[in-house]
C-alpha cells in the first residue's frame, strides 16, 4: 500500500508540474476533467446521483460546470463567471419548481453546493496561472497545501500532543498544524528568494510570499478537515478510486480546493494591488 501511494504521488507530482508549466487551454481541460470527476464523487457521496441514468440534478450540474469553464477560458471579463454561477442556481430552482415535489429543497441546495465546492474552486488554479507572473505565483497553491500537508504529518508524528479536531480527525494535532504552516512559510521563502525575487524585483516579494503561504496553509488544513467531515457524515472511506493509494479527486485535492481561491485573491491584492 505504501509503495502504491508513493508511486502515485510521484506520478501525480510530475503530471501536476507538467500541466501547470504548459498552462493555457491544456491546464483548463485538465481542471475541467478533475472538476467533473469531483462533482461526480460529491453527488455520489451525497446520494444525489441517479442509479441507472443521470437525473435532472446531474444534467444541470454537468452542463453548468462545462459552461463555467468555457466562459472562464474564452471570455475575458471574469464577471461572467458570477453570472454562470447565478444561472446554474436559477436552473436548479426551475427544476425544483416545475418538477415539484420530485426533488426536496435539501437536494437542490446540496446539488448547487457540489458545483460550487470543488468544480468552481478548482478553477482558481487556472485563474492564478493566467495572472501576470502567474507561472511563478501558481506554485503557492501547492506549497500551501501539499507542502503543508507533508510538514504537518511529519511534525505531528514527532511532536504531536494536543488534538486539533479530536472527534473528526484524532490523528491530527495542533503541533502538526503549526508545523505545516511554518513549513509552508519556509518553503515559500526559499522559493521566493531563489526564484521569484529576480523576476519581481520591484516588491518585497519574499515577505509577501511568506504571508500568502501562511494564510493558504491555514485554510488548506480546514479544506482537508471539511472533506473528511463530509465523508464522516455520509459514512464513506474514500470519494473514489481514480488515484491508486489516494482515492478520488476529492481525497487528493481536498486542501488544494480550498487554497486556490485564497491564493488568487491574496496575489491579486498583495502583488497586483487589486488590479489585473
Amino acid at each position: 500500500m505504501f509503495m502504491t501511494r508513493l508511486m502515485s504521488s510521484i506520478v501525480l507530482l510530475v503530471l501536476a508540474v507538467s500541466t501547470i508549466l504548459i498552462g493555457g487551454h491544456f491546464l483548463a481541460a485538465v481542471l475541467l476533467f478533475l472538476a467533473l470527476k469531483a462533482y461526480r464523487e460529491l453527488t455520489k457521496a451525497c446520494h444525489l446521483a441517479g442509479k441507472d441514468r443521470m437525473n435532472g440534478l446531474e444534467i444541470i450540474g454537468y452542463a453548468g460546470i462545462v459552461s463555467y469553464y468555457l466562459l472562464m477560458v474564452f471570455v475575458e471579463d471574469k464577471i461572467y463567471l458570477l453570472l454562470a454561477l447565478i444561472t446554474i442556481l436559477v436552473a436548479y430552482m426551475f427544476l425544483y419548481v416545475f418538477t415539484f415535489p420530485k426533488y426536496r429543497a435539501e437536494q437542490i441546495m446540496c446539488s448547487f453546493f457540489c458545483v460550487a465546492y470543488a468544480p468552481v474552486m478548482l478553477s482558481f488554479i487556472y485563474l492564478v496561472r493566467e495572472l501576470p507572473y502567474g507561472i511563478y505565483t501558481v506554485w503557492m497553491i501547492f506549497i500551501s497545501s501539499w507542502i503543508c500537508d507533508t510538514c504537518a504529518y511529519a511534525v505531528g508524528i514527532l511532536f504531536g500532543r494536543h488534538k486539533l479536531a479530536p472527534v473528526l480527525s484524532p490523528k491530527k494535532s495542533i503541533e502538526g498544524a503549526l508545523g505545516g504552516i511554518l513549513g509552508s512559510a519556509l518553503a515559500s521563502a526559499v522559493y521566493a528568494h531563489f526564484v521569484v525575487e529576480a523576476v519581481i524585483s520591484e516588491q518585497q516579494i519574499l515577505w509577501i510570499f511568506v504571508l500568502i503561504s501562511g494564510a493558504g496553509a491555514v485554510i488548506s488544513q480546514v479544506g482537508d478537515l471539511a472533506a473528511s467531515a463530509i465523508k464522516r457524515n455520509h459514512e464513506i472511506k474514500d470519494y473514489g478510486k481514480l488515484i491508486p493509494g489516494h482515492g478520488g479527486v476529492m481525497d487528493r485535492f481536498d486542501s488544494v480546493i480550498f487554497t486556490a481561491p485564497m491564493i488568487y485573491f491574496l496575489v491579486l491584492m498583495l502583488i497586483h494591488g487589486g488590479r489585473i
